[in-house]
């Protein structure tokens, strides 16, 4: 209060007030969690400063979150509750308080779900032919991480040395997060690999496998490019051959016999030898209606005259 000592007296009040950015209260703030799949989880965080801070959740890698049935993007509140936490719900959860006075401040809380291995395969039965290199896939699921590997028919684990080119199989492993591929490749596959190969994982909760079956195929054949090969030589050989289109073929004249003589193109025969000069060009089907329709009035008239003069002269 400011005073001035007058007649009257005179004063002025004022007022300060400090502000406070937020801080996270550790000691009531949750930390990095590990719980088992299917449980119920809390996740809590205390700030302080002044103003009240303003508190939210969220991931840290920006996906939406499962929460009461709803995907949402923030969670308001110093509570994150999440109810049968699932392995989706694994994920770095980010705390964040702020109340208009600069800086914000955040907590970073991983939230790590347990369950056993899970697996997957895309096909369960695969072909190949002899010499040929086939590839089999699992994929798997688990946390904590599992241990993965290959076995035969007879049980026998599969071991690859990455560093040696050329072994007849090669196992190859990647992680993506709680989630692993695996990958079986038999290079130059023979008789004796065809059958059953199972690939299993297993970590501390449990353990689990699956089987994929290798059977043998035939080997592709070259019969379509025979077949193409085929077609271009007849395709040249009929380019060469020249047609007359005035030669008809040779129809088969029954054989006759004359005095003891077997005579194949009697007299009178039409016949289509290579030596000879006889051309014939056979009616088409509307020449021969056409001059059927010519001659019919003129059998007709014959048939009707009782005139002692011959056809012969109306035919002139």
């Amino acid at each position: 209060m400011c005073q001035v000592n007058t007649d009257p007296m005179r004063s002025r009040k004022g007022y300060l007030q400090v502000v406070v950015p937020p801080s996270i209260v550790e000691s009531l703030t949750s930390n990095d969690m590990v719980v088992r799949e299917g449980t119920n989880v809390t996740l809590t965080c205390k700030a302080k400063g002044f103003p009240e801070p303003y508190v939210m959740w969220r991931r840290e890698d920006g996906d939406e979150m499962a929460i009461g049935g709803e995907n949402v993007n923030v969670v308001d509140g110093e509570v994150l509750h999440i109810t049968r936490v699932s392995r989706l719900h694994m994920a770095a959860y980010l705390c964040v308080a702020s109340n208009g006075v600069p800086p914000s401040i955040s907590k970073r809380v991983q939230l790590r779900v347990q369950f056993p291995p899970m697996l997957s395969i895309p096909s369960q039965l695969e072909g190949a032919y002899l010499g040929q290199d086939v590839i089999l896939e699992c994929h798997t699921e688990a946390y904590p991480a599992s241990i993965n590997y290959w076995t035969t028919e007879r049980g026998d684990m599969i071991i690859s040395d990455t560093s040696r080119t050329g072994d007849k199989f090669e196992t190859l492993s990647r992680n993506t997060g709680y989630t692993k591929y695996m990958q079986l490749k038999i290079r130059a596959v023979g008789p004796s690999d065809f059958g059953s190969y199972r690939c299993v994982a297993k970590n501390s909760l449990g353990e689990t496998d699956g089987l994929i079956k290798l059977d043998e195929i035939p080997a592709p054949t070259t019969i379509l490019t025979t077949e193409s090969h085929y077609n271009n030589r007849s395709k040249g050989r009929k380019a060469n051959k020249k047609l007359d289109p005035l030669m008809v073929g040779d129809y088969g004249v029954e054989e006759w016999k004359e005095n003891g003589h077997s005579i194949r193109h009697p007299p009178g025969a039409f016949h289509n030898a290579a030596g000879s000069s006889q051309r014939f060009t056979p009616l088409s089907s509307r020449s021969s209606t056409a001059l059927l329709l010519l001659l019919l009035p003129i059998l007709l008239l014959c048939s009707s005259m009782t005139l002692r003069q011959p056809c012969a002269r109306i035919n002139r």
